[in-house]
């Protein structure tokens, strides 16, 4: 394939994991999956459905499978970022070594992937949301903000519950949630731009 060249900014100005990350794109782009940018991020797509993503963080980079619950790990090497994140999964390096010695691997859970897509086989999300107290109460003072919520994708509410959520105090909790409230009524998740 063809790399996008509205993609190429994302490793020009990459600071660190520049060898790491350019190894990586290299290897996205021996596979049948076209290039595209999402969320700021290289994100490689199958007929437009997004399939695995490159990003970096400081201690390492890595591909991020959307689907990877579904994925076969015969090598136990995919990892669940967070204990929130149900569907993705990713594979992370630290050295450039690395993902050249396990570029085979690397195309073969592509490969997977694809094949995980192509079946129509859906990861089944745990949608069970226990909405704090302070949510409830906000809702109940203002229905357009029960509506708006209502409205967002299950993502984005589940996002929003959990960040709301996870404040220890009932009135962080409920700082959390005005501060989010205008974001919310517009149609915005968390991490919206």
């Amino acid at each position: 394939m063809h790399p996008n060249p509205k993609v190429d900014f994302y490793f020009t100005k990459a600071k660190s994991w520049k060898s790491e990350l350019e190894t990586l794109r290299t290897i996205a782009l021996s596979t049948p999956l076209t290039e595209d940018l999402k969320w700021g991020c290289p994100c490689y797509t199958l007929d437009g459905t997004n399939i695995v993503l490159i990003h970096a963080f400081k201690d390492y980079c890595a591909l991020l499978f959307m689907k990877g619950a579904l994925l076969p790990d015969s090598e136990n090497i995919l990892i669940q970022q967070t204990e929130n994140v149900q569907s993705a999964r990713q594979l992370r390096f630290t050295s450039a070594a690395q993902i050249a010695g396990m570029e085979a691997t690397i195309k073969a859970y592509i490969a997977k992937a694809m094949e995980v897509e192509k079946s129509g086989e859906k990861v089944q999300l745990n949608k069970d949301l226990t909405l704090p107290d302070e949510l409830i109460t906000a809702f109940d003072n203002n229905p357009d903000l029960k509506a708006a919520f209502d409205a967002l994708t299950p993502g984005r509410q589940r996002a929003y519950t959990l960040h709301f959520a996870d404040a220890k105090q009932p009135k962080t909790r409920a700082a959390r949630i005005e501060k989010s409230t205008q974001r919310i009524l517009a149609g915005k998740g968390l991490d919206d731009k």
